[in-house]
């Protein structure tokens, strides 16, 4: 049974959410919301290809007021629990909040382009390798770096940091951010991710999800499920050539120092890998030609 929210719910909840969500997606959904019957299986999953929707969404039914005993982490079941109403009154709330000019539209792009394509892909790894909860393997791949569009809108050169990160070979993307802006994505991801009321280890598996030599280097770790899920995203975003969209290199280096420890943990091979690219091109998902 779903709880409609006042407008007054509304605004409260929407103060801090500051990702703007993507043209097109907004515009899709308000085409379907104004059909003579709105299908909401067809609205949570324009939801679920948004990071700021999907975030401001999971905020709502994880917050108070619902009083669940347990963290939502299925943007169906959180849309299936707020109703069509509530939803639509939230996707209007942000609509007037996410005016964005044409320059900052340019900017995010690059962002947007690959968070559904790492969500999607995250999700048919967990099922490959038998996770149990290819929903949360979804939500990591599509918000994992859900605190890159702060760092755009806080630092006018942070794109420019984002490459000379993603050029080292041996040091770490977060470590080139700390240096340049004294803060990285990946912290302000895991804030942004906390303020959305996620479960606790997908917050943690932001922060680190530019710590994989030193989590997949623990021998003795007993997380086998922050490993998996994190080997997961570290595979789909090797697929889809996050490297080279948002750090517009051709090596992916942070893959090339993790990638045995990561495939051995999860039992994969890069044969494995490269068929999973295939596949996933004949699906008509972006995959990268690059290493």
């Amino acid at each position: 049974m779903s709880t409609e929210l006042n407008e007054e719910q509304i605004q409260h909840i929407l103060q801090g959410i500051k990702i703007p969500p993507q043209p097109q997606i907004l515009v899709d959904i308000q085409m379907e919301q104004v059909m003579p019957d709105p299908d909401i299986s067809r609205i949570a999953q324009l939801i679920s290809q948004d990071v700021g929707l999907a975030g401001t969404v999971l905020k709502f039914v994880n917050s108070p007021m619902f009083g669940l005993s347990n963290k939502i982490a299925s943007i169906a079941q959180a849309v299936s629990l707020l109703g069509l109403k509530s939803v639509v009154n939230i996707i209007n709330g942000i609509s007037i909040k996410g005016e964005m000019s044409d320059e900052h539209i340019v900017e995010l792009t690059r962002f947007w382009d690959t968070a559904n394509d790492i969500s999607s892909i995250s999700a048919n790894i967990a099922k490959k390798i038998g996770y149990q909860s290819p929903d949360e393997a979804y939500l990591l791949g599509l918000f994992h770096n859900c605190g890159i569009p702060l760092m755009i809108q806080r630092f006018p050169n942070y794109l420019q940091v984002v490459e000379e990160a993603y050029s080292h070979a041996d040091i770490r993307i977060t470590e080139t951010e700390n240096e340049r802006l004294n803060t990285n994505h990946a912290v302000v991801g895991y804030y942004t991710a906390k303020s959305w009321n996620l479960p606790k280890h997908l917050c943690e598996a932001i922060a680190e999800h530019h710590s994989a030599e030193r989590i997949f280097g623990d021998r003795e770790s007993r997380n086998p499920e922050k490993k998996t899920i994190l080997a997961v995203l570290k595979i789909s975003e090797h697929i889809c050539g996050n490297f080279h969209v948002l750090g517009r290199q051709s090596v992916d280096h942070e893959w090339n120092r993790i990638q045995k420890d990561v495939l051995e943990f999860v039992g994969l091979t890069n044969y494995d890998v490269d068929e999973m690219k295939e596949s996933f091109s004949e699906m008509g998902v972006s995959v990268s030609n690059y290493r």
